[in-house]
């Protein structure tokens, strides 16, 4: 097969995206429902607790490899052997480390509730197969392959429904069983993507390595993607130690269903983002343009989805159990997450398609840091509820300053070409 074709038509990508990404949210929607239901609120604070803190590291797994691979491989498909080599060889080694020191620390900074061994499991899913699995699918994103893509990220989702509805149907379930269950439900289509990859794309070639400009892009993506894990989900490893993990499984249950309801923006930005490379090389008034034609869509969606889980929120107890009666109230005040989600996402690929990806990341490490301090300060006293206004707090600050930054930028970008050529602009 040929690595130069044509790149794929955004409509035709998003199409896909949205088909499998819905198809990912039904999916995950029953294996959430089965979750709880089978380890309570208890439980599930345990097992999303050891998940946001292992979170954090996980982008340091891949060192921003993949992204580095969409940026030039979108722009120059006869790269992809050598990234892709490089890719699957620093994803290797640096999460097998990163494992052997999240055995060590997340311990400490759990609550005693949340045994070792399903640290350990989610550690290895998390840092070694799961950032496995997001590289093949990033290799076929690169080509703008979004089809073998949605599937590929679909694959591991009904993996783990099918480990979920083994745990329903075992005997006094607890977290650790189904943090077995994760594992191998993480491990079987890593394994098959990867393959597929092979078969698909070609195979890697790890003869040269890499510059220190790329080793720095790729730490940048890293610590971008570090920083939006901070502000996310940590959260919820803060209730857990703070207040303990009901309050942490009723928060982290509402906050399940944000993130399924944001998932067909989040499918359109997968469809663009190597096109927000494309455009990012004329520089950020030409990725701001293309983020403006897509936002008026993923906007005017937000805002009903919003709306809907709002009038919608009561009825989450009766799905996944009287346990989660207070995840009504957490639902509704957190909708307004998915509008100014749409609004920071937009602005912040902008950013990085015309290679600002540092400031991207710098505003991510503040917000990151108010959102700490928020909880810090929140969590003790008001427990949930502390935590939903230090997320609508933290998702505001970083949706303003995204803008403003683009903003200036863009604006500097211009004063700088009207100065060194003015009949360019003119024209």
């Amino acid at each position: 097969m040929s690595l130069l074709g044509p790149p794929r038509s955004t409509r035709r990508n998003s199409l896909w995206m949205i088909g499998s990404r819905t198809a990912r949210t039904l999916v995950t929607a029953l294996y959430f429902i089965l979750l709880a239901r089978s380890l309570g609120s208890d439980g599930y604070g345990a097992f999303t607790a050891a998940c946001a803190i292992i979170g954090i590291v996980s982008p340091f797994a891949s060192l921003g490899t993949g992204n580095v691979l969409v940026q030039y491989v979108a722009r120059n498909r006869e790269e992809f052997p050598v990234r892709w080599g490089h890719c699957l060889l620093v994803t290797l080694i640096s999460g097998v480390l990163l494992t052997a020191v999240v055995l060590v620390i997340v311990p400490l900074a759990l609550t005693h509730g949340v045994p070792l061994p399903l640290i350990a499991c989610i550690a290895i899913a998390e840092l070694i197969f799961a950032r496995l699995l997001d590289a093949a699918a990033m290799a076929f994103q690169a080509f703008e392959r979004l089809a073998v893509t949605g599937w590929i990220i679909l694959a591991l989702s009904v993996s783990r429904l099918l480990a979920a509805s083994l745990l329903l149907h075992t005997r006094h379930a607890t977290a650790v069983h189904w943090s077995v269950l994760y594992l191998a439900s993480t491990v079987v289509p890593a394994v098959i993507a990867l393959c597929y990859v092979a078969r698909e794309l070609g195979a890697p070639r790890f003869g040269r390595w890499t510059t220190p400009r790329d080793l720095l892009t790729g730490l940048y993506f890293s610590v971008s993607q570090a920083a939006q894990t901070v502000y996310n989900d940590i959260d919820k490893a803060m209730l857990a130690r703070l207040s303990g993990l009901a309050a942490a499984g009723i928060y982290a249950a509402a906050y399940r269903i944000i993130d399924a309801a944001f998932s067909p923006v989040l499918s359109v930005l997968a469809a663009t983002y190597a096109g927000f490379f494309r455009h990012g090389q004329q520089g950020l008034q030409s990725s701001s343009a293309f983020a403006r034609r897509i936002m008026p869509r993923t906007f005017l969606y937000s805002l009903f989805a919003a709306s809907l889980l709002w009038v919608a929120a009561p009825y989450l107890p009766f799905i996944i159990g009287p346990q989660f009666n207070d995840s009504v109230w957490v639902l509704r005040w957190l909708s307004p997450l998915l509008v100014l989600r749409n609004l920071h996402y937009l602005a912040a690929d902008s950013l990085t398609g015309a290679g600002y990806q540092s400031t991207r990341t710098l505003l991510q490490l503040l917000v990151a840091a108010l959102n700490i301090g928020l909880n810090i300060a929140l969590l003790p006293r008001y427990s949930w509820r502390g935590a939903v206004w230090t997320s609508l707090a933290s998702d505001g600050v970083i949706a303003l300053a995204m803008w403003i930054a683009l903003w200036y930028l863009r604006a500097r970008e211009v004063k700088r070409c009207n100065v060194l050529s003015p009949e360019w602009v003119e024209a």
